[in-house]
């Protein structure tokens, strides 16, 4: 980690334009929220010290961002150059340079950051701001240059003249900045503009006025440094950071059978040679395996898959499933499922909270709830595991090899030994002793004539 820097994130602000109860910086993108995506390029870029400069919601963004980063509070929301002012005690001998980067940036790479902090130690500027060029200025501050070519000054829109609105050069809020340099200039900051507000846009022209160095690094890819301001713009960010995402797993060895219809959340980590159809949603923590074939129309949450599985049509969440294993159509496994080697879970089946063992079979049309399921076990349709009686839930047990018929209610709590077998349509309230058979039905009867007799006709 590079000690000689420190980053400040700006991410004080509500965010208006979200028309949301929540703050910018927490909307999720690609299953963490935005502000995450830019604390962790700062990470990537080699920066350890992180500092989140917080208002609105401050409870609510500790919460969610946890003790990795150092908190400042802006109380007041007085522009962006108060709110760097903030970290002045924080830093007050902190002799290096500072990374200043807004909260709602979540497409930078740490390739931009590294290159923008590289030239800045290389030039020795006292600020060094990262530009870029565009074809359509709208909602940017201008960079304004002198007749060498030299930085004279940023301009947001709001204040900017005719003349500069047509400059195409515009600033993306991305700084490196010597720390020594910027306080003093941040204390003679005014608030002279339409916004009434303390702009740390107007810091470069200060130094530039004062014989300091100023730089520029003009970024390769404008759509990286681009930020985020309303749902639009968070769902241009999310295609393009999926779009992203999906090509570097591809590259890697997998097949993306169709971009515009995957969904994969930062962090999910897929296999060699596994096949992802489309409509799937790949969510929060998830491991796939290699050699598998997922979708069309799957969900995983939060759940490892082993190799050379098979799942179609189905949700799985927080759970964990073997190597060899078959899930769906239509299957649903609900938290805390664990589905061992070898097994087989098939249309219409829900688990929850359930383990099935290698080689167990639960092929269609079943409920199974709190239960341990050994090995080589048929389980068959229509088969539940009544697991709640109203006050509290109770497991079942079905040990190695057993066989239980179709239509069974195995009403909990309940053993079903090894080898046993439940004949089908029985309902089970007593422990079935290994190796036996039981039969838990009425006897048929046959009326004859019954039929004809009550079908109500004269």
């Amino acid at each position: 980690m590079d000690s000689d820097f420190v980053a400040v994130i700006l991410a004080a602000g509500l965010g208006k334009r979200m028309k949301s109860s929540l703050i910018k910086g927490l909307h999720p993108l690609l299953g963490r929220p935005i502000v995450w995506h830019v604390i962790q390029s700062v990470r990537d870029a080699g920066v350890g010290r992180v500092i989140l400069v917080v208002g609105h919601q401050e409870d609510r963004v500790r919460a969610t961002l946890g003790s990795g980063v150092e908190y400042v509070t802006q109380k007041e929301q007085l522009g962006t150059g108060h709110a760097l002012l903030q970290t002045q005690d924080l830093l007050q001998d902190f002799q290096g340079d500072m990374l200043v980067l807004y909260g709602d940036t979540p497409l930078l790479t740490p390739r931009d950051l590294g290159g923008l902090m590289e030239a800045h130690r290389s030039v020795g500027a006292a600020v060094t701001i990262l530009t870029a060029v565009v074809d359509d200025p709208t909602g940017y501050g201008r960079i304004v240059r002198g007749r060498r070519g030299e930085v004279e000054n940023v301009v947001e829109e709001k204040d900017a003249t005719p003349e500069q609105l047509e400059i195409c050069e515009v600033n993306t809020g991305i700084y490196c900045f010597r720390a020594k340099e910027a306080f003093p200039a941040l204390l003679q900051l005014g608030c002279n503009n339409t916004q009434g507000e303390y702009y740390l846009t107007d810091v470069p022209g200060l130094l530039a006025r004062a014989g300091k160095k100023v730089a520029t690094v003009v970024s390769p890819d404008p759509q990286t440094v681009s930020n985020i301001n309303d749902r639009v713009q968070l769902h241009a960010a999310a295609s393009f950071m999926r779009n992203r995402n999906l090509a570097g797993m591809a590259r890697a060895g997998v097949t993306v059978v169709s971009f515009e219809t995957t969904f994969v959340d930062v962090g999910v980590v897929v296999g060699q040679d596994t096949v992802l159809y489309p409509m799937t949603f790949l969510e929060g923590n998830c491991r796939v395996g290699s050699g598998c074939v997922i979708g069309p129309n799957v969900t995983l949450r939060n759940t490892v898959i082993g190799d050379d599985c098979r799942i179609s049509y189905s949700v799985v969440e927080d759970s964990r499933v073997g190597s060899g294993v078959t899930i769906g159509p239509f299957a649903h496994l609900r938290p805390g499922s664990d589905i061992r080697d070898g097994a087989r879970i098939g249309n219409f089946t829900e688990l929850k909270n359930a383990l099935v063992d290698e080689g167990s079979k639960i092929p269609h049309h079943s409920y199974i709830g709190d239960t341990r399921i050994g090995k080589g076990v048929n389980i068959g349709a229509g088969t539940v595991t009544v697991n709640y009686d109203g006050r509290q839930k109770h497991s079942t047990s079905i040990e190695d090899g057993a066989f239980i018929g179709c239509n069974a209610n195995l009403i909990a709590p309940v053993t079903v030994g090894a080898g046993a077998y439940v004949a089908a349509g029985s309902t089970i309230n007593q422990d079935v002793p290994a190796q036996a058979l039981a039969v838990a039905r009425n006897r048929q009867v046959n009326k004859e004539g019954w039929a004809a007799k009550n079908r109500g006709t004269k």
